[in-house]
């Protein structure tokens, strides 16, 4: 076991919390909503504001969720969540996904949304999942895909903030693509069982043109991403002004489209 070395790109700026509250089991765990049962112990590693968190607790309770994440602060937020639905049986505590503070064989799901991107060893990450999940239970995870986001109509400056948040991520110890490595990643972490998957999300519309354009603006003006960014000799002020103003612009288009790929594995323990 190791402690985690990488640097979360992200941060938990505003514009980024409104991304991760917008996720639900429904729209990001999908994959595996059909493996959980009532009775099921889960682990939801990076639970973040536990809006999935809440979603798994409400499929398999009255079995316990742990939603487990690196930033103490966001798990307020996670309470509050899980609070407003009613949701009785989940507990949230701090940790690293690195070395898991749990016994052997304490759960029957271990999951992770959007995680193993920001981790320095993704491979190690899994078989401490592993470790702490039952024989016979299921390692899940889903991650994006950087590289193979795309969007309609094209932008020098988007294709710009495409290639820079590949930088940056990689700077900080990610792996920005992760969702075409996780396969690799499981199978070498010892699995071998594993059904791989995909699965996108795709904003059309004129309100999720908005808000998907509208946070990645924020993103790139305001977050620890854009201080990176900056700090890290990737880019300059005026570059990142540029690709706000493109992401604006994009939001505005009645033609935008924009997609975003994930990949998916549920490893048999």
């Amino acid at each position: 076991m190791s402690e985690e070395t990488a640097v979360y790109t992200h941060g938990h700026h505003e514009s980024v919390l409104r991304s991760h509250r917008w996720r639900t089991a429904e729209n990001s765990a999908g994959y595996l909503l059909p493996r959980l049962r009532p009775g099921t112990a889960v682990l939801d590693v990076g639970c973040g504001p536990g809006t999935i968190t809440a979603g798994l607790a409400a499929r398999v309770a009255p079995g316990p969720v742990t939603g487990l994440d690196a930033a103490a602060d966001v798990l307020a937020t996670a309470r509050e969540a899980v609070a407003e639905r009613g949701v009785t049986n989940v507990a949230f505590v701090t940790g690293d996904v690195g070395a898991l503070d749990f016994p052997d064989d304490s759960f029957d799901v271990v999951h992770a949304h959007q995680v193993l991107q920001h981790v320095g060893d993704p491979v190690g990450a899994l078989r401490e999942m592993r470790r702490v999940c039952r024989p016979g239970g299921v390692v899940a995870a889903r991650d994006a895909d950087y590289a193979a986001m795309t969007w309609y109509p094209a932008s020098r400056e988007l294709s710009a903030w495409q290639a820079l948040y590949g930088r940056v991520a990689r700077a900080n110890g990610g792996e920005p693509d992760a969702g075409r490595r996780l396969l690799s990643w499981a199978r070498a972490a010892g699995f071998t069982d594993v059904t791989a998957s995909a699965d996108v999300w795709c904003f059309a519309t004129a309100e999720e043109r908005a808000w998907w354009s509208s946070l990645w603006a924020d993103r790139t003006e305001s977050s620890a991403y854009a201080r990176h960014a900056v700090e890290g000799g990737h880019a300059t002020p005026e570059q990142l002004a540029g690709i706000v103003d493109a992401w604006r612009a994009w939001g505005a288009r009645p033609d935008g489209w924009f997609t975003v790929l994930h990949g998916e594995v549920l490893c048999r323990a």
